[in-house]
């Protein structure tokens, strides 16, 4: 009995011991319930939290993935390499850690159904449930590693999360770049455009400078043709009007000799007068045929008054002529050097004339002086004989002496009107001696002004082929400029060609390069994404499947507790 007294007290103290252990059981249940319930409330917010992540990810994703095709891109291979690579890492860790979780998740299921048949063993031994107790806190301490690893797993999908967006950003700043690099060669194309436009256009601009050039260095050598035509003609000109002064010249001194041998004609006329004087009586028998020559002499010296008097008109005539010759010469010199010399040559042909009528009417009066000279030796024959027949006829003539006187008295005064007529002739040769001479003065004048035109004519001439020169030396730098612009012209379109040829080849082989890594990139992002969403996915299957096992979990314990009350 007391045995047994002793076995019932030892059993109400086991039983007190073992309601204890179950209450604490109970409150340690409660608490496993409420850390399991915070757990699938944390694995809940945290599998949120993914999808949320994944569903923000997904979204700009699509939309580089969607934009990535519409741009320029140019990126650094090596660059986009090293970022896959590091990707790559990433996920073989993540992987690993995720085959570390699963090792882990295995051991502990193997540990929960291990810590089931030792709770089932443990329901019988106080012993048992306290070892049960610390193994469920070892599991417990092993859960929250597991949501501590739940946790890291997280923060590094976050991290692996904030690098891609990084690399995104980074990729979304190379692109800007790249477009301000296409932008800044379209624009490096459209000025070498531009420089090549300008370059054609001061090409065109030269082309016309060189062709007006060309028109004025034409005119200028026909201007100087002109002017040698011109000056060759004045000289021409000159040397005729030259050539005819000499003429005139010569025939001025002809009528200077055949004047002084008129003047020793008249000489000898008045000795021969003087000789009548005294010989006047014998010039009885001749008062008619002296009469007869006095009324010759008056017509002769009538015809002499009208030469006289028509030779003064031509003589104011070509004095005003000369004038007006020398004013027109004066004035229109450059203009009208053809009309002058027209002019002059009339002018020394009508002088030409006027000279032969002169000489002609010089012949005339040498003539008629030798006729009268005739006359006069006739006259003194006549004397002679009439003086041989006054003795015989002496007395029968003294009414024909009478006669003869009156006779004698009107050859007198005939000759007295032929001394004046002689004295006007001689007047006249003075007077158109000294007409000659102004004419030849005149004439020298003409000629020294023609002389100055003709130098003035010369040193413009000479001035005008200085002209030509300095214009063909203009001509020649401007050729040798032009040569050299339309080398610098071709050099540079060259260049601009080979430049745009250039330009055009890095641009294509920059399009490849782009189109080669925008394809890469695609490739790239679509693995990457493919990847993610595998990742993605895989992580929602193994957060379900813990979900899952959690659920299993808790409800196998709930089982047993409910066994073990």
């Amino acid at each position: 009995n007391s045995e047994h007294v002793f076995q019932l007290l030892s059993l109400s103290a086991l039983i007190t011991e073992y309601g204890k252990h179950v209450e604490e059981m109970k409150q340690q249940l409660q608490l496993y319930q409420a850390q399991m319930g915070e757990m699938t409330l944390k694995l809940e917010e945290v599998t949120k939290e993914n999808e949320r992540l994944h569903a923000e990810l997904k979204e700009p994703l699509e939309k580089q993935l969607e934009a990535l095709p519409s741009m320029d891109l140019e990126t650094d291979i090596p660059a986009d390499e090293g970022i896959v690579r590091t990707l790559k890492e990433q996920l073989r860790l993540e992987r690993q850690e995720k085959d570390k979780a699963v090792e882990r998740w295995q051991t502990l299921s193997w540990e929960h159904d291990r810590l089931q048949q030792q709770y089932q063993e443990d329901l019988t031994k106080t012993h048992i449930l306290m070892t049960e107790r610390k193994k469920q806190n070892d599991q417990l301490t092993s859960f929250q590693q597991l949501t501590r690893q739940l946790y890291t797993a997280k923060e590094k999908i976050e991290l692996t999360n904030q690098q891609f967006l990084k690399t995104v950003t980074e990729q979304d700043v190379e692109l800007e770049k790249l477009r301000k690099q296409l932008r800044q060669a379209k624009i490096d194309g459209q000025v070498a455009n531009a420089k090549l436009e300008e370059m054609m256009a001061l090409k065109e601009k030269l082309h016309s400078q060189l062709e007006r050039k060309e028109e004025d260095r034409v005119s200028a050598q026909e201007r100087e043709t002109a002017s040698d035509k011109r000056l060759q003609q004045m000289q021409s000109s000159i040397k005729q009007l030259e050539m005819r002064l000499c003429v005139t010249v010569q025939g001025a001194e002809r009528l200077r000799t055949e004047k002084v041998a008129l003047e020793e004609q008249i000489r000898e006329l008045q000795a021969k007068s003087a000789s009548l004087e005294s010989e006047k009586y014998d010039a009885v028998a001749k008062v008619q045929d002296c009469i007869q020559l006095l009324e010759e002499a008056n017509l002769l010296k009538s015809q002499a008054l009208f030469e006289e008097k028509q030779k003064e008109e031509e003589i104011k005539k070509l004095q005003e002529e000369m004038s007006q010759l020398a004013e027109n010469t004066a004035a229109r010199i450059r203009k009208e050097v053809d009309t002058a010399k027209k002019q002059y040559n009339m002018q020394v042909s009508r002088l030409a004339e006027e000279v032969s009528a002169l000489q002609m009417e010089c012949g005339e009066k040498q003539s008629q002086i030798e006729r009268a000279i005739r006359e006069k030796r006739a006259v003194e024959e006549e004397l002679e004989k009439v003086s041989q027949l006054e003795h015989r006829e002496h007395e029968s003539d003294s009414r024909r002496l009478e006669q003869l006187h009156q006779k004698y008295l009107l050859a007198e005064a005939a000759k007295d009107d032929l001394q004046r007529s002689l004295q006007m002739t001689q007047n006249k040769l003075k007077q158109l001696e000294m007409n000659s001479e102004e004419e030849k003065s005149r004439c020298q004048e003409v000629i020294c002004k023609l002389q100055s035109t003709l130098d003035s004519e010369r040193e413009k001439s000479a001035f005008v082929s200085e002209q030509r020169l300095k214009l063909q030396q203009e001509n020649e730098q401007l050729q040798n400029e032009m040569e050299s612009l339309r080398k610098l012209a071709v050099e540079a379109q060259q260049k601009a060609k080979i430049k745009i040829s250039t330009m055009e080849h890095e641009h294509a082989v920059k399009e490849h390069g782009y189109e080669a890594q925008l394809k890469e990139m695609e490739d790239t992002t679509l693995k990457s994404t493919a990847e993610l969403r595998r990742l993605l996915a895989a992580q929602q299957k193994a957060t379900n499947r813990w979900k899952e096992e959690t659920k299993n979990l808790a409800d196998a314990t709930e089982a047993r507790i409910n066994k073990l009350k």
